[in-house]
């Protein structure tokens, strides 16, 4: 059978189970929409956290960032597991004991204020609407390649797979949802990873086969053998970084305290029973997300050295079928500059004749290695199962923020519970419409889009939930004017030098010599830095919130989540 048919069979199959569980555990009221009625176990919970948070971004676009960044691209790799974990052990605990099932709920509450509410409420669909672009995207690019369709119509069926089945199950549909889609994506990642492994070197652990010599007989590491063909071709050693250490600090920095800040996998916690499930279904979930993250950097090794063999200076007429695949979506593109007829893959732009976009590595490996049509296919289905779980889980943020945190709290305190449960069904109806637009018209590839969404939940959330949690005289004046500057600021440097707009301007020109991926770093210090310097100059916070903080230190005694 061919690559597209075993396609359809897979993607086919895996969107039915995903509908199926969709109407088997629809949501019939507002607690089973938001924290899917609060009785999920410790390991669905692990599975459906870690599918949750390995988006496309961790999927397709990681490994294709490394493979061309190389030492570079380990940004990636520790901020988002570090990130992971500082949420899971720092304030995923604490934020559960509060009992505030989303993140505009606990600012709200924390610092008594409507007013901090709604400026939650706006940071949270800023960042999830800059996330959900990104896993829109993804969507997308899979669609383009292995289903023969236009982008837009990838995005547009990708929009309507998941607005099923998260209006229609919520939080509970999500979750049984995201088990099966963490089952898909795993087992799709690491299948062609395995036969790669094999393939060039015959170690099956690709963690293992990345540090291995060649099976060829020449005794050549992996690793030399790439660092020696990326140097002929004028690049960096792989192995060796470009980036500046501050900005390698930066991007970093920001990815972690982003992470942290996340609402969609903060809403997480919320599902299990009790405090102690939430902190055994976050180890769980770290070791489900470990399997990916560590054979990540394999996949761009085995991926990198596969394509400069296959393409460098190889006659174009020659290419493989797959090469021809990927130029009509227009994510690959070979010029011939100097038509010679054959493909120049060089570092120095005026010489090189091959545009690849970062997000077909991953899809592509298996196709470059040469492996079975249905392992080709299990990789498509894996990298939408990738981009439509966290799609999900953001569209759910959205909705609950307007839902909950604006209608509920803010302007109508005696909605019913039915009409709140259709309020949230609209409102992630309008949120799919807006980020199926920005999947069409994305700000840049899947990875960088998401590296943004996290800056976002850096400069605005991650101060104010942690001075929330560890300092009791942090007052709504303090936390209201450190995450309108932090989101401003962010916002201000992404779109200047992103998109061009106040001026625009290039590498040399950012602040500090910080990309706009790590400047949430900078924009977080100065959310810190106003917070603390206002709070100097306002009242302090009542005696009973104050009180409130204290209780939640204390590891006993924790109750219920309580939504309402």
């Amino acid at each position: 059978m061919s690559v597209q048919t075993w396609t359809y069979i897979l993607v086919g199959l895996t969107f039915a189970l995903y509908i199926g569980i969709a109407i088997y555990s629809r949501a019939g009221s507002t607690k089973d929409f938001y924290v899917a009625g609060g009785g999920v176990s410790p390991l669905a919970n692990g599975m459906a956290t870690a599918a949750d948070w390995m988006s496309a971004a961790s999927f397709i676009s990681m490994a294709g960032i490394i493979s061309f960044a190389g030492y570079d691209g380990s940004v990636y790799l520790m901020g988002w597991t570090g990130g992971y974990v500082l949420l899971a052990l720092l304030l995923a605990p604490y934020l559960r004991k509060f009992g505030k099932f989303t993140v505009p709920d606990f600012i709200g509450d924390r610092y008594y204020s409507k007013t901090a509410r709604i400026v939650a409420v706006i940071c949270a669909l800023i960042v999830s609407f800059t996330y959900v672009a990104g896993q829109m995207r993804g969507v997308g690019v899979v669609f383009s390649r292995f289903l023969q369709v236009d982008i837009n119509t990838g995005v547009i069926i990708g929009m309507v797979i998941v607005l099923f089945y998260a209006v229609l199950g919520g939080m509970k549909g999500i979750t049984y949802t995201q088990v099966a889609q963490y089952c898909v994506l795993i087992f799709a990642f690491m299948v062609p990873a395995i036969f790669i492994s094999i393939q060039m070197t015959g170690n099956p652990i690709p963690q293992l086969g990345m540090g291995s010599t060649l099976n060829d007989g020449s005794g050549t590491f992996l690793l030399d053998k790439l660092d020696g063909l990326s140097t002929e071709l004028g690049f960096n050693k792989y192995t060796d970084g470009s980036k500046s250490l501050t900005d390698v600090f930066a991007i970093t920095l920001a990815l972690m305290v982003g992470t942290a800040g996340l609402p969609h996998v903060i809403v997480r916690f919320f599902t299990v029973k009790k405090v102690k499930d939430a902190r055994k279904s976050a180890g769980l979930a770290l070791l489900l997300i470990a399997i990916l993250y560590t054979t990540a950097p394999a996949v761009s090794v085995f991926a990198k050295t596969n394509l400069i063999n296959t393409v460098s200076n190889e006659e174009y007429s020659s290419m493989p079928v797959w090469f021809k695949n990927w130029e009509e979506t227009g994510l690959l593109a070979f010029d011939d500059k100097n038509a010679d007829g054959k493909i120049q893959y060089v570092a120095d732009k005026d010489k090189n004749e091959l545009t690849i976009d970062n997000d077909i590595m991953v899809l592509a490996n298996p196709e470059i290695a040469d492996l079975p049509a249905w392992v080709i296919a299990l990789v498509a289905a894996g990298g939408l199962a990738a981009a439509l779980s966290t799609a999900a889980g953001l569209l759910l943020v959205i909705s609950a923020s307007v839902s909950h945190d604006l209608v509920k709290k803010v302007f109508n305190p005696n909605i019913s519970d039915k009409a709140e449960l259709w309020v949230a069904r609209g409102a992630a109806t309008v949120a799919v419409a807006i980020a199926g637009y920005f999947g069409i018209n994305p700000p840049g590839f899947v990875a960088a889009v998401v590296a943004l969404a996290f800056g976002l939940a850096a400069a605005s959330f991650f101060p104010a939930i942690v001075l929330g949690i560890f300092y009791k005289k942090m007052n709504k004046e303090g936390a209201i004017s450190g995450m309108v500057v932090g989101i401003i600021l962010m916002l201000f440097y992404m779109t200047k030098f992103k998109f061009g707009w106040f001026g625009g301007g290039t590498e040399a020109d950012w602040w500090f010599g910080i990309s706009p991926e790590g400047f949430g770093s900078i924009a977080m210090i100065a959310n810190f830095i106003v917070a603390i310097i206002v709070l100097q100059f306002t009242p302090e916070p009542p005696e009973d919130v104050q009180e409130i903080v204290e209780n939640i230190r204390i590891p006993s005694g924790a109750g219920e989540a309580t939504g309402h």
